[in-house]
């Protein structure tokens, strides 16, 4: 057996496009065996082209089987599986589980040890239940788009589906703490996590500005919100990140900068006074970040202990030394693509780390051999097929 930490849990993976598959990723990649079920006629695209980047940076770590869930054969093959899964992931819309009859209440008849998972755009209650959901809708509903972006510009998405990745990771923090709790009462159960949730669970103390101190926050752009000075500055050849928050931080900064006046300016005395003068002391800042190039601040500004970094473009994200030292560029053998680099996690195990085992799959390519796994013979296998079950 695998020596990977989660090798001896079963997972029955029925989700798809990302929340999802994201989550059933954090599984497979920690060994997990996944058997992803996909539907006999294809997702439709859903997902992006299957030898596309995205679609092998999700799927990897996972088999595959397609299987028509409307007929009675598809369920009882379900069934079958579930029986001796650990785990069963899905995000269909809350109606649709019920009336394939694959929800959660059906199946832990079947298996009372199941851990359930359950993404949703809403929630599985409530009076946006039945709505589809979508990662920029929630990043909408969910405040981050009110906050992102220079100030009176408008609305701004984010540049990555953080609504749907973060559903993603939440669930499968579920998923391990209820199977951590199983060993404990024997009993599987029903975790859900749903794009608005994690959307809101991300804002952390914008949030809490909010709920707490009763501050609607605005778009601040590249200025960090309540640590100041930090934000973009430009250089002779570019732009560079400086993160300066609280006094003694500030202090060093300025000493770097060779603009002591800064720090004795009363203007900017205080964190509240640079706050209320933001804006005249970025220019000032920036005057001088003018004078060298990026590499040169980067240098000195580290070198006195305050946060400063380059502002990367994709390709120079991991040509940099310190993440190439980090390997989360994780290669992967495909057979028709060939050697592939996915994103690995970003957790690291001592032990027993994380391993890209296995490119993502064909569809269907291992449904054969996973019916063979839970009693089928040739015989039934190409009856299923003749029916389209499988």
């Amino acid at each position: 057996m695998s020596k990977l930490p989660l090798s001896r849990f079963k997972v029955v993976d029925l989700t798809r496009v990302r929340a999802g598959p994201t989550c059933v990723r954090q599984l497979a990649d920690w060994g997990a065996q996944v058997i992803k079920v996909e539907a006999v006629e294809g997702d439709g695209g859903l997902g992006g082209s299957r030898h596309g980047p995205d679609f092998q940076n999700l799927q990897r770590n996972k088999r595959s089987m397609t299987l028509d869930l409307k007929q009675p054969e598809g369920l009882e093959i379900l069934t079958r599986l579930v029986k001796e899964a650990d785990v069963v992931v899905e995000n269909y819309r809350p109606d649709v589980k019920y009336r394939l009859k694959v929800d959660y209440e059906s199946l832990r008849k079947v298996n009372p040890r199941l851990v359930y998972g359950s993404i949703s755009g809403f929630g599985q209650s409530g009076p946006y239940r039945d709505r589809p959901g979508f990662d920029q809708i929630a990043q909408g509903m969910g405040g981050l788009m009110s906050i992102t972006g220079l100030p009176g510009q408008g609305p701004v998405r984010v540049g990555i589906p953080v609504a749907d990745l973060t559903a993603g990771i939440f669930c499968a923090m579920g998923i391990l703490v209820a199977l951590l709790e199983r060993e404990v009462s024997g009993e599987g159960q029903w975790v859900e996590s749903s794009l608005l949730s994690a959307q809101i669970a991300m804002l952390d103390f914008q949030a809490a500005r909010w709920l707490i101190g009763k501050e609607v926050p605005g778009q601040a752009g590249n200025n960090h919100p309540t640590s100041i000075p930090t934000g973009v500055f430009k250089t002779k050849d570019g732009h560079i990140n400086i993160a300066a928050a609280g006094a003694e931080i500030y202090k060093r900064l300025c000493k770097a900068l060779g603009a002591e006046s800064l720090a004795t300016d009363p203007d900017y005395a205080t964190d509240k006074l640079r706050s209320k003068n933001r804006d005249r002391l970025n220019a000032a800042i920036e005057e001088i970040t003018k004078t060298r190039n990026s590499a040169e601040w980067i240098e000195l500004i580290n070198g006195a202990g305050v946060p400063c970094g380059p502002i990367y473009k994709m390709d120079e994200v991991f040509a940099d030394p310190q993440v190439r030292h980090l390997g989360i560029a994780q290669p992967v053998e495909h057979p028709t693509l060939g050697r592939l680099e996915v994103v690995g996690q970003a957790v690291t195990l001592s032990r027993t780390p994380s391993e890209m085992r296995l490119p993502t799959p064909e569809r269907g390519q291992h449904t054969d051999e996973v019916l063979r796994e839970i009693g089928y013979d040739e015989k039934t296998i190409a009856a299923f097929r003749s029916k389209g079950v499988i």
